[in-house]
């Protein structure tokens, strides 16, 4: 099925009938596409449930040669936790201090919850390739890819209009929100019954008014200049899982196949004398039981004899695969490795190589952030920029003792400014500031006396 798009929508009117087939049809083609699917392997990864290893299921052949579950070797599957430790890291990295604007009532007019927000859609925007941001008449919310049909334009590809959808079950209702540059509608589609509306269109801007003698009442406000949900891309709009999801599953493999080694008592084979006599089916069933009860009945008066053989598990080769796998993992979502940042001794220049990686890939990132946040200040009619402090090790002595060494060309504001940040103390440093200030009005004071 055809992904949808915004002329698709405008082409079926107005209808009930038309815009709910038109939408089951959305979410269907949607919830097909490689996008989508990617998107909802991504969130399993990012929740530490790698989908790869968790079907994973052993076979042997039985007597008759099909193939069946082997239910006799260990199956331990151990997903590693590095996707979520590379997504969170990029995403901290950049936000993890919010964001900064040069008016200070710029942050309070984004609404509440704002950085966390942000911090959210990005992970989602990494996980899917895109998230989106919806102005929520006063604050921000956000949509994974994975519960939100966007409609783009055919001829620009903009975004121009979208269906967000959940259910909590199969047997449970069906809920669906369509937004439109003019307005959104909410839709309902209960087990066995068509879709019908659950509240008629309505304005995106919801003026509120509360007074003694009427209560609160909501009036109709309007809608933006511009549609009021906006796509965050990641880099290459495409997810972070792409390109690592195989080094991803061929490290969980060979950890949980290291596992099941051991569980198994490493690998053991059998050698029976004088048992020329048996047949395939004969040998499993034998094997079965000693499987099972680890009892293995000899006629020892035909000379039979069973003889039990065991090779070691390729302990060392395999720690050493997942250490190369490791390094990859590393290398491919180039995030930081703070094994490479030993304690001690380490220069300034050192630790700034070390973070080089994952300085290139947030550089990517953050212009797509920093355009996210400036459509959203375009649709609010804010004049300001968003500006960004990572959150990176230091070694504290050695950026000290340089900025101190550049004070004398510096303000002393900034100067105090960074060594705070240095010692994780920036929230204090209009306090900090301001008693620097009564100090030097008591001493010029002192002078006068």
């Amino acid at each position: 099925m055809a992904v949808k798009t915004y002329q698709d929508l405008i082409e079926v009117g107005e209808g009930l009938e038309a815009r709910a087939s038109f939408i089951l049809a959305a979410i269907s083609a949607h919830k097909g596409s490689e996008a989508y699917q990617t998107a909802a392997d991504a969130e399993l990864y990012y929740k530490h449930q790698n989908p790869t290893i968790m079907r994973l299921q052993k076979f042997i052949r039985d007597a008759r040669g099909q193939l069946v579950p082997d239910i006799y070797r260990a199956n331990n599957k151990i997903p590693c936790r590095y996707y979520f430790y590379f997504i969170t890291q990029a995403v901290q990295f950049l936000l993890g201090n919010g964001v900064a604007f040069g008016d200070s009532g710029t942050k309070e007019k984004l609404g509440r919850d704002f950085d966390e927000v942000m911090q959210e859609l990005a992970t989602d925007a990494q996980n899917g390739g895109v998230a989106f941001g919806f102005w929520n008449n006063d604050h921000l919310e956000r949509f994974a890819l994975t519960e939100f049909v966007p409609l783009y334009d055919e001829e620009n590809g903009a975004l121009r209009a979208g269906i967000r959808f959940w259910q909590i079950a199969d047997d449970k209702p069906l809920r669906c929100t369509l937004y439109e540059e003019n307005g959104f509608t909410e839709y309902i589609r209960r087990k066995g019954k068509p879709m019908e509306i659950y509240q008629e269109k309505r304005s995106y801007v919801q003026i509120v008014e509360q007074s003694e003698a009427t209560g609160t009442r909501i009036y109709d406000g309007g809608n933006y200049p511009s549609f009021p949900i906006i796509p965050l891309y990641n880099a290459c709009r495409q997810s972070e899982l792409v390109g690592g999801k195989n080094t991803l599953d061929a490290y969980d493999l060979m950890a949980s196949e290291l596992v099941n080694n051991v569980d198994d008592g490493n690998f053991i084979y059998w050698i029976l004398k004088n048992y020329g006599g048996m047949t395939t089916a004969d040998m499993q069933k034998f094997i079965q039981q000693l499987t099972v009860t680890h009892v293995a009945n000899i006629d020892s008066d035909e000379g039979g004899d069973v003889e039990a053989h065991q090779i070691e598990a390729p302990y060392e080769a395999s720690v050493a695969g997942l250490e190369r796998l490791r390094a990859q993992l590393f290398d491919d979502f180039m995030a930081l490795d703070t094994r490479n940042i030993a304690s001690g001794a380490v220069t300034a220049t050192q630790i700034t190589a070390a973070y080089e990686p994952l300085n290139a890939k947030t550089d990517l990132f953050e212009a797509n952030v920093t355009r996210f946040i400036n459509a959203l200040l375009r649709l609010l009619g804010i004049e300001d920029k968003p500006t960004y402090t990572r959150s990176k090790m230091i070694n504290k002595a050695e950026e000290i003792q340089s900025l101190i060494q550049a004070a004398a060309a510096l303000p002393e504001d900034y100067v105090t400014r960074k060594i705070l940040e240095y010692e994780g103390d920036i929230d204090k440093a209009e306090d900090v500031l301001q008693m620097m200030s009564a100090n030097e009005a008591n001493a010029f004071g002192g002078d006068d006396e």
